[in-house]
């Protein structure tokens, strides 16, 4: 294959991610971890798979970073999840740690990669990445709105009992509790979902969408999610490595649009080979620039504490 993904940390993320790149042949597959034998492992589990899911995607698994070179795409799901005693502080500060070691490694082996970050706290995250790449700013790329979106228009599927191909739906702002749904601009075939339901329903979905990582992991008890999340990243890496050219919702650094500058928000870009060739401004109301300047006040707040911590 004449592109090569590489995807770090094989934890059910990562390795759900390997998996799909390779059944889309979106091009060979690296998939590395530190944990000796896991990576490995699973490469191999994917390649014996391969003559069942009739592709001829190359999979090497290693705890390497010498096997990224010449990678086209970098997905970073490396770092820990927050443990019962952990404070955040604790969370952003070994996360931060993992980032900027991982990202130092792409920048030496894979220097014209485009990034895109899964790591938790998201936004955060991509500021480490982005300094410690010294990339430009169309090459590092948080995953969180297409996720976000697509956890709204499964809600919006399931509420009206349609396909969930006829649904769209625009996320905008951090990954968490302060993220934005933007009803006005989903829509079902067109029709924007404020003529298909009442506002108290819509309201309902908006809150179960910026709480859709709790009640997964809620769920699970021991996990969070993953399946979702890896299909967001490979979308993303697919727009990207196929020059689609698709606008998509993903934290981009802004430089003064929508107001806000020197942060990582979810807002709408196009994505394609240069990465995040546009950053498309849409009319907000007066309520929903408000909710979007929470957000934006929530990650600078992140980006301070990082500060603190370094």
């Amino acid at each position: 294959m004449d592109k090569k993904i590489t995807v770090i940390g094989a934890g059910n993320v990562g390795a759900t991610a390997a998996q799909r790149l390779a059944e889309k042949e979106l091009g060979d597959v690296v998939l590395v971890d530190i944990i000796e034998g896991v990576p490995q492992g699973k490469a191999l589990d994917l390649t014996e798979a391969a003559p069942i899911e009739k592709h001829d995607a190359r999979l090497t698994g290693t705890n390497s970073y010498e096997n990224a070179a010449g990678s086209d795409i970098v997905i970073i799901t490396a770092g820990i999840p927050r443990k019962p005693g952990m404070s955040r502080d604790d969370l952003i500060s070994t996360n931060a740690g993992i980032m900027k070691q991982v990202t130092t490694q792409v920048v030496k082996y894979a220097p014209d990669a485009i990034i895109i970050i899964v790591s938790n706290p998201l936004d955060a995250m991509c500021h480490v990445a982005f300094e410690a790449s010294g990339f430009p700013k169309n090459r590092v790329i948080g995953m969180a709105g297409v996720l976000d979106s697509a956890r709204f228009r499964a809600f919006i599927a399931m509420e009206l009992n349609v396909s969930v191909e006829n649904t769209h739906a625009f996320v905008l702002g951090g990954h968490g509790d302060t993220m934005v749904p933007l009803p006005r601009y989903s829509t079902v075939a067109g029709i924007p979902i404020t003529e298909l339901m009442s506002p108290d329903r819509i309201a309902s979905l908006v809150e179960r969408t910026a709480n859709g990582g709790a009640e997964i992991v809620s769920l699970l008890k021991t996990g969070s999610a993953y399946y979702a999340p890896a299909s967001a990243a490979v979308e993303m890496a697919e727009s990207i490595l196929k020059d689609k050219k698709k606008i998509l919702p993903c934290a981009a650094y802004l430089e003064g649009e929508y107001g806000f500058n020197d942060l990582f928000i979810g807002v709408p870009v196009k994505l394609g080979a240069g990465g995040v060739e546009e950053i498309i401004e849409i009319t907000l109301t007066d309520d929903e620039k408000q909710a979007l300047g929470k957000s934006a006040a929530a990650v600078a707040e992140l980006k301070a504490l990082l500060k603190k911590l370094s």
